[in-house]
């Protein structure tokens, strides 16, 4: 038996700062330290804690070191594995708000005290390329119940009665769709994972494949028992190839302990999975449209009833359920349906996970109870803006969703209570804006997004959309009136009401919910020609306050288009507005503080 367990995060955040070759260092530095019989290496999936990668974990001692380098490596083996002294200096820590102490160990750390972990319960913890790993976390334990225990229709009745919702965005309950594809008649039903995550800033679904592909696999051959299908697919984007080459090893693996394949688990059920890859589509996130795309078409969305569990890919009913609401599902088998149902709101049961980022301290994974508060996430989990920067809004939804202001922080995190606020759940993607954010710019931003994501299949979405950006964009330059703001609301609302499919008709939400919530930010850029944040750089203005002035040149040593003049120690210096590109690079050399941005 090893006397520690390195945990080594494999998650794609890590592995682009270098941690595999951390691994590969640290396995040489215990060969050569003559701990190989002490000291267990494993390359984990995602902790959570992005901002700190790589990350590094030392079990038993619950030791925590972040952002590691390969050049620490001898230091963590000479200093922790073999003196027991853990390398201070790279240990991550918290301050006890009572007692003024530092906190090393990694369950009382604030990031993760108030988290509690379903969907996300083995990434981080196992070897996500080791089967017997995630069976040793009681995995498949939940297929087994399934299909010795139980009929197919109590399988739904327990998913039913455990109150889960998708998580793809929707919040349809998963037991009603399950029950929908049940009652459909046919010779044949398949079973979907949405993986085509594909909102700005959100890789939930992606962490979980690389931290824990055998229980997105369990929950589909659940769900295929429970509706009558004999094969399964995972839409995955192509971008992806840590979690695409761990679900191959993970089906592989799957099927040589006779958990996927002909009669599993030595009973008559039947289920096989494949793998397809998408060309990274938003609009493939929408069910017809990634059914079409499974079947070699253009991925494009065609009008619903019917809808997929009646009429699905190769027009066979089809259950499609997005990555995190199957990383639930084993454990609710397995554990039941009131031990899920105990958790979260009256309306939104179980955890949610939230892809934390923006302006915000600790960006990364979270997964907190339905019901938890905004501030709990963004403040306690989160650890607030940074730099002393004041919060101004959060969107939540991605391209789809909404901002909610600090008026809203305090209100309970679940489908109904997001949507009442004017937001929504969405996959989970929350982004952080703090005081020096222009929230006309953010939704800008947004529907440049959409314009680039429409399939151009409908005229609203396709050409709607479009001159959504076109007025944006003239407001950010300061050339949008009273008049252009009217237009831009009202042609928000015929998008909503006309568009084809979900992409389009929640298209226009980031721009109504900022015009409501920040319709004077909206005033300043088309009355006032001010962007109140400093963004928009075709209304700012940079002039030098004479009385600071030092007269010591170094602003127009540093201005790439010569539109500062004056004389050195002679005369205060000016900038001439014609020539300036506004691109600050001025404000950042004066030392002095002689430069104003208007």
């Amino acid at each position: 038996m090893e006397r520690l367990h390195v945990l080594i995060c494999a998650g794609t955040g890590c592995t682009s700062s270098h941690s595999q070759e951390i691994a590969k260092q640290l396995k040489e530095e215990v060969r050569l330290a003559g701990l190989e019989e002490e000291v267990k290496i494993v390359k984990t999936g995602c902790f959570g804690l992005c901002q700190k990668g790589p990350i590094m974990a030392v079990y038993p001692d619950h030791i925590f070191y972040s952002h590691v380098t390969v050049d620490d490596v001898h230091e963590i083996v000479q200093e922790h594995f073999l003196k027991g002294r853990p390398v201070k200096r790279l240990e991550l820590t918290d301050i006890d708000e009572e007692t003024k102490e530092a906190i090393f160990n990694i369950d009382e750390i604030k990031f993760y005290a108030k988290q509690k972990r379903i969907a996300l319960r083995n990434c981080g913890v196992i070897n996500p390329e080791d089967i017997y790993e995630y069976i040793a976390k009681d995995g498949y334990q939940g297929l087994g119940k399934a299909l010795t225990e139980m009929t197919p229709q109590q399988v739904i009745d327990e998913i039913m009665k455990s109150g889960l919702r998708g998580r793809g965005g929707g919040g349809f309950p998963t037991g009603r769709k399950w029950q929908f594809a049940r009652n459909s008649v046919s010779d044949e039903k398949y079973v979907i994972c949405n993986a085509d995550e594909g909102d700005p800033g959100a890789f939930m679904d992606r962490s979980v494949l690389e931290g824990d592909p055998h229980a997105v696999l369990e929950a589909m051959a659940i769900a295929g028992y429970a509706i009558g299908a004999s094969h399964g697919y995972v839409y995955i984007r192509a971008e992806y190839p840590i979690a695409v080459e761990r679900l191959k090893v993970a089906i592989k693996a799957a099927k040589e302990l006779g958990l996927l394949g002909e009669h599993i688990l030595g009973t008559d059920f039947n289920f096989d999975i494949e793998i397809r890859l998408g060309a990274g589509a938003f609009v493939c996130g929408e069910e017809t449209a990634l059914i079409a795309s499974i079947e070699g078409k253009r991925g494009m969305p065609v009008p619903r009833p019917p809808f997929p569990a009646v009429k699905g890919v190769w027009g066979k009913p089809t259950i499609i359920n997005n990555v995190e609401t199957l990383a639930n599902v084993a454990q609710i088998i397995y554990k039941g349906a009131d031990w899920f149902a105990s958790i979260g709101t009256e309306g939104s049961k179980g955890t949610k996970v939230f892809a934390l980022g923006g302006k915000i301290k600790n960006t990364g994974l979270v997964e907190v109870p339905m019901g938890t508060t905004l501030r709990e996430v963004i403040y306690e989990i989160g650890g607030g803006c940074p730099n002393h920067k004041n919060f101004k809004a959060v969107q939540t939804g991605g391209p789809s969703g909404g901002c909610l202001t600090e008026e809203s922080l305090d209100e309970p995190i679940d489908f109904d209570n997001l949507v009442r606020l004017g937001s929504m759940m969405g996959s989970g993607g929350m982004i952080v804006l703090d005081e020096d954010s222009c929230m006309v710019d953010v939704a800008r931003f947004y529907m440049d997004f959409i314009v680039d994501e429409s399939c151009g299949k409908c005229a609203p979405c396709r050409v709607g959309t479009k001159r959504l950006l076109e007025l944006l964009t003239k407001i950010c330059n300061g050339e949008g009136t009273i008049e252009t703001l009217d237009e831009l609301e009202k042609l928000s609302y015929q998008i909503k009401e006309t568009a084809l499919c979900g992409l389009g008709q929640t298209a226009p939400n980031p721009v109504l919910s900022t015009l409501r919530l920040f319709r004077d930010e909206y005033l300043a850029h088309v009355v006032d020609k001010r962007c109140p944040a400093g963004v928009c750089k075709a209304l700012l203005r940079y002039t030098i306050d004479p009385n600071k002035c030092k007269k010591c040149s170094l602003c127009a040593k540093q201005c790439p288009v010569g539109a500062i003049s004056g004389t050195v120690g002679k005369t205060p210096f000016e900038i001439d507005p014609a020539k300036c590109i506004r691109c600050g690079a001025c404000m950042s050399t004066c030392r002095f503080g002689a430069i104003v941005r208007q």
